[in-house]
């Protein structure tokens, strides 16, 4: 996400807050547009997933989603009452937190509403964090599931490990001992868990061009699907050096483990944050 695109939606969010008996709030009508939901009746099924999680951590929901009405211009200076709910940071947390991270909005509110300071450049940073957390999340779901089509094909842990250390001296240059020692990472770990997020995300991308192709090619065999995979890195390696990025010079990045203990924090802090206010 652009800087210029997180301080516009910085403002959006700050503009829609209220303060109601020195509470922070938010309209949940003004929230379904900040967060991109067109019709009011989705954005409902979404307030009810969070009323849920409000209630399943044994929070009173008037406390976090107290019902209001209100009023809205009609055509020819009527007016209309309508039905809308106030939401505390805690609230719109939890809406955001069922919400699709994938959609910018979305992904901005989820950190937005977890960080108790309200700088537009702490919640940038957050962001740039949940963003590698999350890739690190993909790659990891997308290499089990590359495991699982490897499997049926007779490919065990044992090939697949060998399969993707091959495809990661194709991308990087580099074997896998090679690069952890020029990186600094423990040997007991995954270098995934040091890369870049770019680097993370063309890991990612390779291993779902494998796991494609070697299904609607019916690839069979080990040396058939280690040249494949072989071949998807060299792609991707291609793609990023002709931009000008070249995977292995590119600076280690902090523990992917260490940031995923920093957002959980900053999460716990909310909710102290929350009890205290309550």
């Amino acid at each position: 996400m652009k800087t210029e695109d997180i301080k516009h939606l910085f403002e959006q969010f700050e503009a829609a807050a209220s303060d109601l008996e020195g509470v922070e709030c938010w309209s949940a009508r003004e929230m379904q547009i900040l967060l991109g939901y067109s019709k009011w009746e989705n954005f409902e099924k979404v307030i009810q997933k969070a009323k849920d999680s409000c209630k399943n951590a044994g929070e009173e929901l008037s406390d976090h989603f107290p019902d209001v009405r209100k009023t809205i211009p009609m055509p020819k200076g009527a007016e209309k009452e309508i039905d809308d709910i106030l939401l505390t940071r805690y609230a719109s947390y939890l809406i955001a937190q069922n919400g699709d991270s994938r959609k910018e909005e979305i992904a901005f509110a989820q950190n937005y509403f977890a960080v108790q300071t309200r700088r537009a450049e702490i919640i940038e940073q957050r962001l740039l964090e949940f963003d590698r957390v999350k890739a690190r999340e993909k790659l990891s779901q997308t290499e089990r599931h590359l495991s699982g089509i490897l499997y049926e094909r007779g490919i065990d842990s044992q090939g697949f490990a060998i399969i993707r250390s091959k495809g990661d001296q194709a991308l990087f240059r580099l074997n896998t001992h090679t690069l952890k020692r020029k990186m600094g990472v423990p040997d007991n770990r995954p270098v995934a868990d040091f890369l870049p997020t770019i680097s993370i995300k063309a890991k990612d991308l390779a291993a779902e061009m494998t796991g494609l192709n070697v299904q609607s090619k019916d690839l069979k065999g080990h040396s058939k699907i280690e040249r494949e995979h072989i071949d998807n890195n060299l792609a991707v390696r291609d793609m990023l050096t002709k931009r000008g990025i070249v995977p292995e010079n590119l600076p280690a990045a902090e523990d992917v483990k260490k940031l995923q203990r920093k957002l959980s924090a900053d999460e716990k802090k909310l909710l102290k944050g929350k009890k205290q206010g309550g």
